[in-house]
């Protein structure tokens, strides 16, 4: 019997994987990978980090953990696969399982002939079409070229400008590389907020943060040109009417998925613009599957398609294709609960599962709150983080988790995104066994303490509010008594400016005349992140006042100006 024929398209994160896969489980198996750059298995999400100089070998980002470059040579000694760089797939034949594809550099066509056929033809980076955009000086940050191109930009770069069009995440690790490069960076973001999968709660603590390291933000602003003189980018025009000169313009406005390929050979297509593939990650064609950036997938929590360019999942999923196209169909890919991080400066922003606003677009009785607290006791030189959980009314079942700050968040996103994929519920958080000692977390941890307080909310104990409904009701026409329960110290350090009065927790019984007379006005009570808030909605409501609300999340989670 003749060797399966294993041939993959694409040699970035779900090809190489794939191509790896499939020839570990199937030894006898004449696996070919066709790329059509020159470089293979490059660590992509390392670029940003290459620009800012946290490592200057570029040789890094195409090795392995032991140092070897991972090139043809590399795939054939290695892994028993024949890698073809700088080659072009430009035809399937679906009929006769035949792949036609050309050299880029000598013209030579090539046809491989396959049994089963994996496309990872990953995604672009989406360019508007815009005045300008051809413009020396006008660069995206996908491909290694990419990275190289802005790496050479990045010389000699002090006291240069820089405008970064998206405030997604890929335009946020570009600022903070600029910025620790030199240049002084602009960012333009069309949406009301930066890094869309947040609540605008959490989004707004990011901005305030990014202002606080010289960024300047314009949201609810897109970049509508680019002009220049001498075909050099000069400045940018902006939806606003503004023009700001600069020297640099990266575009981070998304990416799409690369389908040209199967589309011409009539593959079917998803409503998100991604390869339809099934949960064996096989195409409408049942000798093809496709695998990364390319396809949608489905959304485990929302039930609905989607698409997930992350390198984490190009990666899992390039695994179960090239099990399934040596061995059959044995595994499946259940989806994804959209797990994202990244670093900005001295922050780390992230989400998994579904955003308070996502859940009620997708049909879930969703209730939110908002935490704010250490990531380690104090002295443990604990860092604040600030989170928000979300979960259903009817089951409280976990929906979502977002969560940002100076502290580990990567540890709560991981534990809710596990929690995620185990269907749990707030119950099951409230009890969760997790590893505890002072260096690494306090008693109860920052995930639990969020499930304790949901739990307290959905039971209707707690009655809380968001800090931009706070805002709002204290800005409005008949404002909401407020109620600072900190101590005096406290608040000689920092204080909210609304008109508050100041009654630490524990005078608070002492000091009726102090309260309102009229039992059912509204009180909004908090302290730093609102734990004696909610101390005090008990006191107050055992003392017979019926509207009180606590502000979720304290001062800590207050992301407008405050009094000095």
């Amino acid at each position: 019997m003749s060797a399966k024929r294993i041939v993959i398209v694409g040699g970035s994160a779900a090809g190489p994987k794939a191509a790896a896969r499939a020839k570990r489980l199937d030894p006898g198996a004449r696996v070919t990978l066709v790329q059509m750059g020159e470089s293979l298995s490059m660590a992509s999400c390392g670029y940003p980090y290459y620009l800012s100089g946290v490592f200057e070998d570029r040789g890094l980002l195409i090795s392995t953990p032991t140092g070897e470059i991972r090139d043809p040579a590399f795939f054939a000694s290695a892994k028993g696969v024949t890698a073809l760089t700088r080659t072009l797939a430009e035809d399937i034949d679906r009929t006769a399982k035949r792949l036609t594809c050309r050299n880029l550099d000598t013209g030579q066509r090539l046809e491989l002939e396959y049994d089963k056929l994996i496309l990872c033809t990953g995604s672009t980076p989406f360019v508007p079409d815009i005045a300008g955009r051809e413009l020396a000086g006008v660069a995206t940050l996908h491909g290694l070229a990419d990275a190289d191109a802005l790496k050479e930009e990045c010389r000699e770069a002090m006291g240069k400008r820089a405008v970064i069009a998206g405030g997604g995440l890929i335009g946020l690790e570009t600022c903070e590389a600029l910025t620790t490069q030199g240049f002084q960076v602009v960012v333009a973001e069309a949406a009301p907020h930066v890094l869309a999968f947040l609540d605008p709660e959490l989004a707004m603590l990011l901005e305030n943060y990014l202002r606080a390291k010289g960024v300047r933000l314009l949201l609810s602003t897109a970049v509508t040109a680019f002009t220049g003189e001498n075909d050099r980018l000069r400045a940018v025009r902006l939806s606003n009417g503004e023009e700001l000169a600069c020297d640099l313009a990266v575009v981070a406005v998304g990416a799409r998925p690369n389908v040209d390929l199967a589309k011409s050979a009539g593959l079917e297509i998803g409503i998100t613009g991604g390869i339809s593939v099934d949960a064996f990650l096989k195409t409408s064609d049942p000798c093809i599957y496709a695998a990364g950036d390319c396809i949608e997938t489905v959304h485990r929590i929302g039930g609905h398609k989607t698409l997930a360019p992350y390198g984490d999942l190009a990666n899992l999923e390039g695994r179960v294709a090239g099990e399934n196209a040596a061995l059959g169909d044995r595994v499946r890919f259940p989806g994804t609960v959209h797990s994202r991080i990244c670093k900005v400066f001295g922050f780390t922003a992230g989400s998994t599962g579904l955003s308070h606003a996502e859940a009620l677009a997708a049909g879930f009785d969703a209730i939110s709150v908002v935490n704010a607290g250490p990531d380690k006791p104090g002295f443990m030189d604990g860092k604040l983080l600030v989170s928000k959980i979300t979960a259903d009314a009817a089951s409280g079942r976990l929906l979502g988790f977002a969560c940002l700050g100076p502290g580990n968040v990567n540890r709560q996103l991981a534990q809710a995104a596990m929690a995620l994929m185990g269907e749990l519920t707030l119950s099951d958080l409230a009890t969760a066994d997790l590893p505890y000692a002072p260096p690494y977390s306090p008693a109860v941890d920052h995930l639990i303490v969020a499930a304790h307080i949901l739990e307290n909310k959905l039971a209707g104990r707690l009655r809380g509010i968001t800090s931009i409904q706070a805002k709002a009701r204290f800005d409005g026409p008949k404002p909401p008594f407020s109620l600072d329960v900190r101590e005096e110290s406290e608040q000689r350090q920092m204080r909210l400016g609304v008109g508050e009065t100041l009654i630490p927790i524990g005078r608070l019984r002492e000091s009726p005349g102090l309260l309102p007379k009229n039992k059912k006005r509204e009180i909004v009570c908090y302290c730093k992140v609102s734990m004696r808030g909610y101390e005090a909605q008990v006191v107050l409501g055992d003392l017979g006042y019926e509207n009180v609300n606590v502000m979720e999340g304290g001062i800590m989670a207050w992301p407008f100006g405050r009094a000095k």
